[in-house]
């Protein structure tokens, strides 16, 4: 029999090796992307607001190409019908941009996130990232969807011609809306509060025609009027899918001002959610 060992000795051997030490891996923007993908697929608000917006971009795309003949698609894209979807389904698209981070701060579950992954930057770099490609995806497809329907059912010498460049107008298109998606997620994360940062987007889609409308009615606003309501959400969606918009007795803006305005006003509230985010107490 082996006596105990005596006290200053070391142990060698194996009964002296401990549990090797579980690999570590330093974190990264790909786990940070993987968090968030899991998180936006696994609660049921990413499908009741991306689902109703394929319903009804799709739903009332659809009811137009049954209502309209092949000469209506003479002096419109093949998937402009889908605008009038998507006029609705815009709301679906920032409601689930804010809920991407209000929810969190809602339930606390952002304290956890922010525990487990210190570096807040990357966690909301994250954030867009998800939302971006999945919001995108499911505009685009819609859209896309429609546009396809188009083209068979109204495919007539009737209709025109039509080419490729309707298509890129119609990405285009769903970009906007993305955009005005990942503006709803910045609002967001400035606000933190659900009910608050929809209240301020749909504000900054649904005032501006009213307000321009109200100031065409003084000779003296004029001008303002007209730019305002010329640059605003609904106007610059219908000229991206071909339907007439701008100011009255003015040239309408190009298609790429209103994609510059609204990366200007995306961009500055992303940045502005940067650094609240690294700033703020959680």
């Amino acid at each position: 029999m082996t006596g105990p060992t005596p006290r200053g000795a070391t142990t060698t051997g194996p009964a002296a090796a401990g549990p090797a030490p579980l690999p570590s891996p330093r974190p990264h923007l790909g786990h940070a992307l993987a968090s968030e993908w899991t998180k936006m697929t696994s609660v049921r608000s990413t499908v009741w607001t991306l689902g109703s917006l394929v319903v009804i971009v799709v739903g009332i795309g659809l009811l137009v190409i049954t209502q309209t003949d092949d000469r209506a698609f003479r002096e419109i894209a093949y998937t402009s019908p889908a605008l009038f979807g998507l006029l609705v389904g815009q709301i679906a698209v920032m409601v689930l941009g804010v809920l991407t981070i209000t929810s969190e701060h809602a339930t606390g579950l952002v304290r956890t996130t922010f525990t487990a992954a210190p570096e807040r930057h990357r966690v909301l770099t994250a954030k867009y990232v998800v939302f971006s490609l999945t919001a995108f995806a499911a505009i685009a497809g819609s859209v896309g969807l429609v546009g396809t329907a188009a083209a068979i059912v109204h495919s007539g010498a009737d209709a025109g011609s039509h080419g490729i460049s309707e298509w890129f107008a119609a990405l285009a298109g769903s970009l906007y809306v993305t955009l005005l998606g990942v503006l709803a997620l910045a609002v967001g994360a400035l606000v933190r509060h659900s009910a608050g940062a929809i209240a301020v987007m749909l504000g900054l889609v649904t005032l501006p025609p009213v307000i321009g409308a109200m100031l065409i009615s003084w000779q003296a606003t004029t001008s303002i009027g007209n730019t305002i309501i010329s640059y605003n959400a609904p106007v610059a969606m219908m000229q991206l899918f071909g339907m007439q918009g701008g100011s009255e007795g003015g040239t309408p803006p190009s298609d790429l001002s209103h994609l510059l305005l609204i990366l200007l006003v995306a961009g500055g509230a992303v940045a502005a959610s940067y650094v609240t985010v690294g700033r703020r107490d959680v």
